[in-house]
């Protein structure tokens, strides 16, 4: 972290924020502030791959991209990196608006659960995106993983699906997918 971003006076603004550039830490701009997280640890990076690994072709397929840690406004001064983006947009730019994206997913990290679990889970819903994944590691040992798709019903998330670990969650929409729990876990 820069001793720029320290010092900075006053609630931060979608221009200052983008003119961070690419940082070693994940910076949020949330309502003028920023969230600053260290990089996912090893497990979560993992996970966060062999996720991709799955859903990348099925969407594609379709005509959609997908994204690991991108950008993406759901409002003003309201920019969050989420683990996995699926978005129908264009693929130049720095920023995948929220309209434009049919998937989000969050992979919950010992030091965020409670964000993934609740804030950010609200902030998706109220920017109206349709399909939020939440990837549940078992965060003692990483031997299993849980998967959690909830589908917007109105102004909140209502759950579609829950799969524990050695089950395969199969999608119908917003494409076509079946991600195999085990294959989440590759060590």
């Amino acid at each position: 972290m820069s001793v720029t971003l320290l010092e900075h006076p006053g609630p931060w603004n979608e221009e200052q924020y983008l003119a961070l550039g690419e940082t070693p830490n994940r910076i949020e701009l949330i309502d003028g502030g920023l969230w600053v997280s260290p990089a996912p640890n090893k497990p979560h990076q993992d996970i966060s791959f062999l996720l991709m690994t799955g859903i990348r072709p099925a969407a594609r397929a379709v005509g959609l991209r997908a994204y690991e840690a991108a950008n993406v406004r759901l409002g003003t001064d309201r920019i969050v990196i989420p683990d996995l983006v699926v978005a129908d947009t264009d693929p130049k730019g720095g920023v995948i608006e929220a309209a434009e994206v049919a998937l989000i997913c969050e992979i919950v990290s010992p030091s965020n659960a409670a964000n993934h679990r609740l804030l950010k889970m609200q902030f998706y819903a109220a920017a109206q995106i349709g399909w939020y994944l939440l990837v549940e590691p078992d965060l003692t040992d990483f031997e299993s993983v849980a998967l959690r798709l909830f589908r917007l019903e109105g102004q909140h998330y209502a759950e579609h699906a829950m799969v524990p670990f050695g089950t395969i969650l199969t999608l119908d929409v917003p494409f076509r997918c079946a991600i195999d729990t085990r294959t989440l876990l590759d060590w």
